[in-house]
């Protein structure tokens, strides 16, 4: 059954000019399906953890400790001023090969676990300061009202201004995301087998590179389709007037 329909598929797009044979091929498309769940799986990991990131490095910004503020916001300018696949391979090849000779053997980090750590702490960077343009929003009475319950610095962080700041960033974290998500392709230059590195392979060996990155073109498209609708449903359940609407 799963063959007929794909070749079905294959002759559906003969005629205008589109060669999908690669799908007839066991070998080729087990390593295309491969790619779309290592895909999959980037994404799955990079965007809990670039969130973590950005709640760390916004609660550093603005903690008012300079010994800390101040390497966060240098970190902060280099990190986002700078091209992520040059990140990655100064990572990948530079503090990888570092790791490695430090512990004389093989590095325990992965070439798919760097690509999570660089993408999520650049895009970390960005939701960090949408966080901290939230966090200065928070109107000073409400933090006043906070004081006088005696909230703790850390319980006005994490229970009135990181709240509050979610809603004000809200927008700006789901644009993040959204570009995330296609920022992942990246992996595919240190051989992580996402579905534009198994592609590549797969048009390496047949004349059908515009095929493969058509359906590139669409699998990204409904990852970041994804992303805004969860984006769309955040914003009406966290709305809340006067903050961030």
């Amino acid at each position: 059954m799963i063959e007929q329909a794909l070749q079905a598929w294959v002759h559906f797009f003969k005629p205008l000019g589109l060669n999908y044979g690669f799908v007839l091929d066991p070998g080729e498309l087990s390593a295309f399906g491969h790619g779309l769940l290592v895909t999959l799986q980037l994404c799955a990991w990079t965007i809990p953890v670039s969130l973590l990131f950005g709640v760390l490095i916004a609660a550093g910004l603005t903690s008012g400790r300079g010994w800390l503020a101040r390497p966060l916001q240098a970190f902060v300018e280099l990190t986002r001023n700078t091209p992520t696949l040059v990140q990655l391979y100064c990572a990948f090849l530079v503090l990888n090969m570092l790791i490695t000779q430090k512990l004389g053997g093989g590095s325990p980090i992965t070439p798919f676990m760097w690509v999570v750590i660089v993408v999520a702490l650049h895009k970390g960077v960005f939701h960090a300061e949408a966080l901290r343009a939230g966090i200065e929003a928070v109107p000073a009475v409400t933090l006043e009202a906070a004081r006088s319950l005696a909230f703790s610095r850390r319980q006005i962080l994490t229970q009135v201004q990181l709240p509050l700041a979610l809603r004000f960033a809200l927008l700006a974290l789901v644009n993040n995301l959204v570009d995330l998500v296609k920022m992942t392709a990246i992996a595919s230059a240190i051989a992580v087998g996402d579905v534009t590195y198994e592609s590549i392979m797969i048009w390496s060996h047949r004349d059908n590179v515009l095929e493969l990155l058509l359906l590139i073109l669409l699998y990204f498209g409904l990852l970041t389709w994804l992303v805004s609708v969860g984006g769309r449903w955040l914003e009406a359940r966290l709305r809340m007037p006067g903050y961030g609407q």
